[in-house]
């Protein structure tokens, strides 16, 4: 519903502002699941006049390449019973999969021409789009986990731009405070959030992965949880004591139960962060969480690739030219400030640009909490490649299962993850 709401307004936004019905034979269709891309559409088609693109929304744009019915055209929005056009660009999240050969085309020439430089993008990020030596897909946006304290409570931490569990821990459970033998104030607890409990099994090498359609490491992820049971006990006496306080006070959104001082530290990503209130923000400061100089990237990366049989290529590369030019990025940022699209989303793509020069040198000129807290590039750790289902699978059957494992010392009647995924997939064919 959230994404749902920001393509409306993002829609509106394009309705006012074109004028015209690109030429088809000149016009190239992107498929997208990601809103913003409707603001770029508009912003190209303004900049030149040899092409244009036009976009089509798809939760799941890998998935309907032979359901052309099911996209949403935004300039025919209010009336479209036209069947969806074919693609010549897919850009969103989960388009890595077997099926990637068969459906994009290299973008090697792209290089080689020196159209787009992958010396500009972040190479873990870049590796992910690589298939035997052949680059199919390139990166466009990413996210990452950042840990949220009220600002000026932060002299005690011993590093500028990350923070590791040892030192949430060891402050946290220096933050906690008890009345009549109830915790008032609380610094962090791992079973608070269940996002944060699969990131704590992402840095423990847990490891999940598309394999028909998931594997992960047992023991590592039975490592991470155990570790989860046993720091809520060690800082924060029982797990009933956390339950306790979380019902007396989660009423309330983390953020504002940090400025309120009721908890030390909330875990967020990113493009969560960076679309709360200015007031907020001002108030705020963060660390990114990173274990062992890795911080995981957030799963829904996302990346674009080229479709083999588009109908449009020289327009397609067209657009990918312009849009992978920092200049380009420049003038989006500036635009969606303009626009106010900074307040219902982040960046480019909905997150920091994977084009390093961007995020780096240009972000904090839009984002200036970013001044002197850049993330480490050489950190930043992208998912393993995942199923296309991967949100609804994360939210209705990994996230439950962590949250039971985390509150007790053992796997003993636990209902397995295993049978949990199988009775999922069963109800879910």
């Amino acid at each position: 519903m959230k994404k749902l709401a920001r393509f409306s307004l993002l829609f509106l936004i394009i309705l006012v502002s074109c004028s015209f019905l690109p030429d088809g034979s000149q016009t190239a269709i992107i498929w997208t699941d990601r809103p913003e891309f409707a603001f770029y559409a508009e912003y190209f088609n303004a900049a030149q006049d040899q092409y244009k693109v036009e976009i089509y929304f798809h939760n799941f744009p890998a998935q309907e390449l032979k359901d052309s019915g099911a996209g949403i055209n935004l300039l025919n929005f209010i009336a479209n019973n036209e069947e969806t056009p074919q693609p010549d660009i897919i850009a969103g999240s989960w388009l890595k999969s077997d099926a990637t050969r068969l459906v994009f085309k290299p973008l090697d020439r792209q290089f080689k021409r020196n159209v787009i430089r992958n010396s500009d993008f972040y190479p873990r990020l870049l590796t992910m789009g690589n298939i035997d030596g052949k680059q199919f897909l390139l990166p466009v946006s990413f996210n990452a986990p950042m840990v949220i304290f009220a600002r000026g409570t932060g002299e005690h931490l011993s590093n500028l731009f990350t923070i590791g569990f040892d030192e949430m821990k060891t402050l946290g459970k220096g933050y906690n405070a008890m009345t009549r033998g109830a915790y008032t104030q609380m610094g962090f607890s791992p079973s608070w959030d269940a996002n944060f409990l699969f990131i704590t099994a992402t840095l423990f090498n847990a490891s999940f992965r598309a394999s028909e359609p998931l594997s992960w490491n047992t023991g590592a992820l039975d490592q991470a949880m155990q570790f989860a049971y046993d720091w809520a006990c060690e800082a924060n006496t029982s797990i009933q004591s956390v339950d306790d306080f979380i019902y007396k006070y989660f009423y309330t959104p983390p953020a504002k139960l940090v400025l309120s001082e009721r908890i030390l530290f909330t875990c967020m990503d990113s493009n969560n962060f960076f679309i709360l209130a200015e007031e907020q923000q001002n108030n705020l400061d963060f660390r990114w969480l990173a274990e062992n100089n890795t911080i995981p990237l957030v799963e829904d990366t996302v990346y674009l690739g080229m479709i083999k049989r588009g109908k449009a290529p020289k327009a397609a590369e067209a657009f990918l030219a312009w849009f992978f030019s920092m200049d380009t990025q420049r003038g989006i940022l500036e635009r969606s400030r303009q626009n106010r699209l900074f307040e219902i989303s982040f960046g480019i793509g909905g997150g920091f640009s994977a084009m390093r020069p961007v995020t780096e040198q240009v972000f904090p000129q839009f984002y200036q909490g970013l001044l002197g807290h850049m993330p480490p590039g050489e950190f930043l750790s992208p998912a393993n490649t995942l199923p296309g289902n991967w949100m609804a699978l994360k939210e209705r059957v990994i996230f439950p299962y962590l949250l039971d494992r985390s509150r007790q010392p053992d796997r003993e009647g636990l209902y397995p993850l295993e049978r949990r995924l199988s009775d999922w997939q069963r109800v879910n064919r």
